[in-house]
């Protein structure tokens, strides 16, 4: 239920036109409850005049939207961001224009005090789609031209006498204290890759500068990539996610030795790399002996993904040079051997290991003694496992029961396209019953409510199609679920088909 405070705040933004009038009388304290007021109804007119007078030196928007959580799960299209992101980012730029023109305005009049802009943790709306949403790629694009914007206006004001920016040889000086610094996670890929670089090289003396700490890339060549790592501020990096950029392993031996600059830098995530030892060819095992060297080299490393990497028997070969146990792990379709499940539960990382992807690997013969011994060991730290597309039948849903239930700290389970009866599926929600902090789990389509000329045959991955469900079987399975669930006092677990939905949970909200 929302306070006395955002109702009035909520009626008082409604009248954008007049809302600038009486913006000078209001005190500083009611400015963060205006703002989230005005951003949930998109009034951007309301959003650009709180920006253009913000009287404390941080917005952040994670900590002015928080309390919006209940109108995002209501609101049939989300809260709108796309327009009032852009109204406030617009809104910084002509603060950094008026000051540059006006540096001697008149303390009386109420300025702008603000030094940094927190736009982390803004939801990525890609998936939701739709006009009112921002994607991180959209929001990175929109940064990056803003910071050449006043990058462009601040070099025009120097090339116009102006002698305040100027240092004794003429030359730009360093950024002066009414910069601001936009603390944000960046994504880019070919189309974007020139105008973030633009930017970035232009952040040791623009005014508007980007301090990146998660950054994501996708679709760059080797060269490109390297260029964008060497222009990010080292110690604000904190992960490094490359995909489908096909560096393949000797790529991949060319970007690593230019993480070694981030000391801060705790998840590295390489999925779709083009990697496989399965197709030897010469100085494969000196690239492996050089990749792994500088994985070493990252001394606070705790998340690794290599997903749809073939590393068959190559893990330990992999892994061996790591200083520091790692928290996650992600594997998915790596095409592993027992030998390479075994080391797993030998090493170091196994006491450590709080998130585990083994998705994508046939554990219905070879496999599933090593994955149900891993798993006995990793008990005591695994929050959250997934096991999806990996061809398992109630059979052997059957032997990994007892290890999962040890896993007493799991809180989220994945086994979307696998292979479960109705039956199988309400065994599997009766005897996790005991692991008290699962609050998720994603399962398949069970096998008995498909339509059967529609299956796919058994040898496949286990990835059936939605359309091929016989919706009615669905519904009442689903329905078991629920009152199963109820009945057993644990409503508040969420069982569910939908991975894009509820997808799987990040290793820094573990």
């Amino acid at each position: 239920m929302d306070s006395l405070v955002f109702l009035c705040a909520r009626r008082l933004v409604s009248y954008e036109s007049d809302f600038r009038r009486t913006l000078s009388t209001l005190p500083n304290e009611l400015y963060p409850v205006l703002f989230s007021a005005a951003f949930l109804d998109s009034r951007t007119l309301v959003v650009r005049d709180l920006v253009a007078v913000w009287p404390f030196p941080v917005l952040s928007f994670q900590r002015l939207l928080a309390n919006l959580d209940h109108h995002l799960q209501h609101h049939p299209k989300g809260v709108p961001r796309k327009l009032c992101v852009q109204a406030t980012i617009l809104a910084v730029v002509a603060h950094l224009h008026q000051t540059l023109e006006e540096p001697d305005r008149g303390a009386s009049e109420r300025r702008c005090c603000l030094r940094v802009l927190d736009m982390m943790d803004l939801p990525d709306d890609e998936a939701r789609g739709g006009p009112e949403g921002m994607s991180l790629w959209s929001s990175t694009v929109a940064l990056a031209k803003a910071c050449l914007e006043v990058s462009k206006h601040q070099n025009e004001h120097l090339k116009h006498g102006s002698k305040r920016w100027k240092g004794p040889s003429g030359a730009l000086e360093a950024p002066q204290p009414f910069g601001v610094e936009i603390r944000t996670d960046l994504f880019v890929n070919s189309t974007s890759f020139a105008v973030l670089r633009d930017a970035l090289q232009a952040n040791a003396t623009c005014l508007l500068r980007l301090r990146c700490r998660d950054f994501h890339a996708e679709e760059l060549s080797v060269g490109s990539t390297v260029t964008l790592l060497d222009c990010l501020d080292a110690c604000g990096v904190r992960r490094i996610d490359l995909r489908f950029n096909n560096l393949g392993l000797s790529g991949l031996c060319v970007v690593l030795p230019h993480l070694t600059r981030f000391p801060n830098l705790l998840s590295l995530r390489l999925p779709y790399s083009n990697v496989d030892v399965r197709r030897f060819v010469s100085g494969t095992d000196a690239s492996l002996r050089r990749l792994a060297g500088q994985l070493g080299s990252l001394l606070r490393l705790k998340e690794l993904n290599f997903g749809s990497s073939r590393l068959s028997g190559n893990l330990q070969y992999l892994l061996s040079d790591l200083q520091t146990p790692l928290e996650s792990l992600e594997l998915a379709f790596c095409s592993l051997l027992p030998e390479d499940l075994n080391y797993l539960r030998q090493s170091l990382h196994a006491p450590a290991l709080r998130k585990l992807d083994l998705s994508g690997h046939d554990f219905t013969e070879a496999l599933l003694q090593p994955l149900r011994q891993l798993l006995e060991t990793i008990s005591a730290s695994l929050l959250h496992l997934d096991l999806m597309e990996c061809r398992l039948t109630d059979s052997q849903l059957d032997e990994l029961l007892p290890a999962i239930c040890r896993c007493s700290q799991l809180r989220c389970l994945g086994l979307f396209g696998n292979l479960f009866s109705t039956p199988a599926l309400k065994v599997l929600l009766e005897k996790t019953t005991v692991l008290p902090y699962l609050r998720l789990v994603i399962y398949p389509y069970p096998m008995d409510c498909y339509i059967t000329n529609h299956l796919r045959p058994p040898s496949g991955s286990g990835w059936f199609f939605e359309d091929a469900v016989d919706r009615a079987r669905f519904t009442a399975a689903k329905a078991e679920f629920c009152k199963l669930l109820v009945k057993l006092g644990r409503a508040d677990a969420v069982w569910t088909t939908s991975l894009p939905r509820h997808g799987a949970l990040d290793y820094f909200d573990l």
